[in-house]
């Protein structure tokens, strides 16, 4: 193995010798807990050592590192205490996430550090959204996101790469081919000859690099991280290495010939580094033996130390609360905080006008982009275009195409991105052109947005607006109700509007949370239904629903435009006393509004547009039977759409609506 020093003296070369045997020592003692039962599981990176060392060493320590499972020498690198690791290994609360995650599924914020989830691909993206933050601010920084080349077959690697070509953002990829997916081998994953031949397809320089060079690899990664600055692209590295031990212990190593070890042995990165140094004398027999006695004891104290940690104590309350951030936004900075439509009508000073529910969209957003000059709006086609529902339009002449971003079709890439921008203080708005597309987003959804608070501590300041609904003659593909795929994944917020004024609010507020909001607006009321709506900077309270109409026969509680059917239903039977219960949240929802509802009329009907099984008017009759059941004068009834895909001809999806059975069940649900 040839090592080039270049410039570097015998103190920074005894210094990236120290940052590559610490993290294989604390491997080795890794190794001895698990075999204790000290520790359930470990995911081995010796024999790669140098190149998580090597890119940490090569960066600037405020830019953020997107590490996997195997790259411990970016958390050493970086100088996070070892006893807090050890604690986060142990599962113990002082740990890094609280004993919520496993080994390497966390991150620090104070470290730039942000951690993977199991999925291998999405932390690629979020690359993309720090690396768009400092384009945006000029920043002289690049973000830097590891992968191994099994997950280079995920369409997220794809995404992520396309879009940072087709943005100019500077952030370096990093494949760690070490030969294996699990027990998969390369010559089952792919047929290029090299993976980085790829870099090409997607407009971006690469280079392959041997990743057990340590100091081929510090040099590269400066140079190509300058690159990145000077030229603000991304670059693509395959670092070729190999795994010296099993895809994680339980796993074995039977699958892999018995020769690749013989060969990889002899390409140690830490021994070949350490030959090197000693045939330059750089260092001698009696520093090497000095370096590993005093990293090996500081392991040991650091374990003692760790070893001290209180026993877990279990407070309910607390993993409740830390699903999600607090607010920092300064209400005193807007006009009005938390209207409902009962201040607006009665009570309220404010300048009201009547406006269209897609008006309304479209002014929240404009207000919010002047009021948060951090905000990036970005979907497909919302630029100069103006979006599917021309929502956006004038805004790219107005605001620019850096805050007002056409992307490529790559729903998960573009959520993974407005994360990004929140690690780095954006807030991050996406469009999903219709709801119905969020399922290739959805990983990115239920997995990173929802979970990393509660995980290691950092908030996603992520809105997604989803265009929803039925009732446009659209067919399956683009007016699903998909709302209740999202309320039972803890951590999202979901909120959906049914008048213009709430529109406004409901979206002015999303964006002010810091917590990740899906905001659904039905396609079908953009046009077809107005109201009068404050022209001030105003938020409606996200999980406070709305009373609509008082009576005291019969509830219905409902959302969206199924909101608009009661309403409808009322007025042509004035014969029933109906009470009408806006849920306007379906995350939180708003529990006292709805057991006052059951008291007023003892008789409940769950309407929505989404289908019957698995809608969350079953989650609410479920609540109301456990809670208010002395309340009951009859069973909650549901009144859904058809158990079916939503179909394309009108008058089949006419049937198909809730709005076909509203009569029936209230008949029945009366005359019990």
């Amino acid at each position: 193995m040839l090592f080039e020093r270049k410039n570097l003296t015998n103190t920074e070369l005894t210094s990236i010798y120290k940052s590559l045997l610490y993290p294989r020592l604390i491997e080795e003692k890794m190794l001895l807990l698990l075999r204790q039962g000290k520790i359930s599981k470990w995911f081995s990176g010796i024999g790669q050592e140098a190149i998580a060392v090597g890119a940490t060493l090569a960066l600037d320590p405020d830019e953020w590192i997107m590490p996997l499972h195997r790259n411990l020498g970016v958390f050493t690198t970086r100088n996070m205490p070892l006893h807090k690791l050890f604690m986060q290994w142990q599962g113990n609360k002082e740990g890094y996430s609280k004993g919520r995650e496993r080994s390497f599924h966390f991150g620090s914020k104070a470290h730039h550090v942000c951690g993977m989830i199991s999925h291998l691909g999405p932390q690629l993206a979020i690359a993309d959204g720090v690396a768009l933050a400092h384009k945006l601010r000029k920043d002289k920084k690049v973000s830097l996101a590891f992968t191994g080349e099994g997950g280079t077959s995920e369409g997220d690697f794809h995404e992520a790469l396309n879009v940072a070509a087709v943005w100019d953002l500077p952030v370096i990829f990093i494949i760690e081919n070490n030969g294996y997916g699990l027990s998969t081998p390369t010559n089952e994953q792919y047929r290029c000859e090299s993976l980085v031949e790829r870099a090409r397809g997607y407009g971006m320089d690469g280079v392959k690099i041997d990743g057990n060079n340590i100091l081929s690899v510090i040099d590269t990664i400066k140079g190509v991280r300058d690159y990145c600055i000077e030229h603000q692209k991304p670059y693509l590295i395959e670092c070729m290495t190999f795994r010296m031990r099993g895809h994680e212990e339980a796993s074995g190593t039977k699958y892999v010939p018995k020769h690749l070890f013989e060969i990889w042995e002899e390409k140690d990165p830490i021994k070949n580094f350490e030959t090197y140094l000693l045939s330059e004398a750089v260092l001698t027999e009696e520093d090497v033996t000095s370096i590993r006695a005093e990293l090996k004891n500081l392991i040991d104290s650091e374990l003692l130390l760790a070893n001290q940690a209180k026993p877990m104590e279990i407070d309910t309350e607390e993993e409740l609360d830390d699903l999600f951030a607090e607010s920092t936004f300064d209400s005193r900075q807007s006009t009005v905080k938390h209207l409902d439509h009962s201040d607006i009508i009665q009570h309220s000073p404010l300048t009201t006008h009547d406006k269209r529910f897609v008006d309304a969209i479209k002014e929240a957003l404009h207000q919010s982009m002047t009021q948060h000059p951090n905000l990036v709006l970005m979907g497909q086609d919302i630029a100069e275009y103006g979006g599917a529902f021309k929502i956006t339009e004038g805004f790219v002449q107005e605001f620019g195409k850096e805050r007002v971003r056409n992307t490529p079709i790559c729903e998960s890439t573009i959520v993974g991105a407005a994360l990004g921008l929140s690690l780095e203080g954006y807030k991050g708005l996406m469009e999903m052109q219709f709801a119905d597309f969020v399922t290739v987003g959805f990983n990115q959804i239920v997995n990173n947005l929802a979970k990393i608070h509660y995980r290691w501590g950092q908030n996603a300041d992520v809105v997604i607006r989803m265009p929803t609904g039925g009732g446009v003659g659209a067919g399956p593909f683009h007016s699903q109700s998909n709302e209740a795929w999202f309320t039972k994944t803890p951590g999202l917020k979901i909120v959906y509007p049914s008048t213009p004024m709430d529109a406004k609010g409901l979206l002015i507020a999303a964006i002010n949370d810091p917590n990740p909001v899906l905001y659904f607006e039905h396609k079908a009321l953009y046009r077809a239904v107005s109201g009068q709506v404050p022209e001030e900077y105003y938020e409606i309270e996200i999980g406070k629903a709305r009373h609509v109409r008082s009576g005291d026969e019969v509830a219905i509680i409902a959302y969206g435009a199924a909101v608009h059917w009661a309403e409808d239903y009322a007025a042509e039977h004035p014969e029933i006393s109906i009470d009408i219960l806006d849920l306007r949240s379906l995350a939180p929802l708003d529990y006292a509004a709805i057991r006052a509802a059951v008291q007023r009329t003892g008789r409940v009907l769950l309407l929505h547009e989404d289908t019957l099984i698995g809608g969350i008017g079953g989650e609410i009759a479920a609540w109301i039977a456990e809670h208010c059941f002395e309340l009951l004068d009859a069973p909650v009834m549901r009144c859904a759409s058809l158990d079916t895909p939503i179909p394309f001809n009108i008058e089949l999806e006419q049937n198909f609506m809730a709005k076909a059975r509203l009569h029936e069940v209230l008949q029945k649900l009366v005359d019990y």
